[in-house]
């Protein structure tokens, strides 16, 4: 057996124990993203997404909203600490889908002119 290590007058600080701390504290906000909370804790994303995801299944944190990720979908969730429903995130209508198809249509049609792909469309 190893001796316990000579600590006798010395703080012993729990690295674990902070960041879990900072990261409940920022999730009393509910304002911040996993992401955002990567950055406030210094934990890596696989991390607080799976200490977000247990205090979610414990339901001692509930889903208070939805962001938009880079691509413009309401993919991330912004948890937050204590009990409740969980927010459902907006769904595209029908007709939101198209316009955008359409848009996206535009731009790439667009793009093959401005290269001299394609022909123009009367």
């Amino acid at each position: 057996m190893t001796p316990p290590p000579k600590n006798k007058g010395r703080r012993i600080i729990k690295i674990n124990a902070i960041t879990q701390a900072k990261l409940i504290e920022a999730m009393l906000d509910g304002v911040y993203t996993c992401a955002e909370l990567c950055d406030i804790t210094g934990l890596y994303y696989s991390t607080v997404l799976h200490y977000c995801r247990e205090l979610h299944r414990a339901e001692a944190a509930h889903i208070c909203g939805w962001a938009k990720d880079k691509r413009g979908n309401t993919t991330l969730r912004i948890f937050k600490i204590g009990r409740g429903k969980d927010a459902k995130p907006k769904k595209l209508t029908g007709a939101e889908r198209h316009a955008r198809w359409r848009q996206k249509q535009k731009s790439i049609e667009l793009i093959h002119l401005s290269a001299g792909d394609g022909h123009a469309q009367a």
